[in-house]
């Protein structure tokens, strides 16, 4: 942990955090499963386009994993939280512009683009916002 880095904690409850997590996991999943069926409809710009929030969820979603597996989800450096719940919700709400973007040329498609990016971004930013900045004084630090 670098030494100006703050450190954040939540106080959210497991039903709670459960209640956020599988709706945005949701999201995630339609958005990243909407940017296949773009491909396989072939290459096009709308398409790349697309990949851009795609790719800002999978790196957010690496890094909750990589957070999870070091036992971090409750206790994050400010860096981590950004770098996981906080890129995860911008890339829903980018994921939301590139659908209403896509939308007149994909309609359907682009509609469960939307639904997915929405869940992603809003769910994201519940938890984000959850967790809250702790002094070194608090003695949370012992970590």
């Amino acid at each position: 942990m670098q030494k100006h880095d703050s450190i954040y904690v939540t106080e959210i409850s497991d039903g709670r955090w459960i209640a956020y997590d599988i709706p945005g996991n949701i999201g995630w999943i339609i958005y990243f499963v909407c940017c296949a069926r773009l491909f396989h409809a072939g290459l096009q710009p709308h398409a790349l386009i697309a990949l851009i929030p795609a790719l800002g969820m999978l790196l957010g979603i690496v890094e909750l994993i990589a957070e999870r597996v070091q036992k971090l989800d409750r206790i994050l450096p400010k860096r981590r939280l950004l770098r996981g719940f906080g890129l995860l919700a911008l890339s829903g709400i980018l994921g939301m512009l590139v659908s209403l973007i896509t939308f007149p040329l994909r309609g359907t498609l682009a509609a469960w683009m939307l639904v997915g990016a929405f869940l992603c971004a809003f769910f994201s930013a519940l938890l984000f916002w959850g967790y809250r900045r702790k002094d070194p004084e608090d003695g949370i630090l012992g970590i």
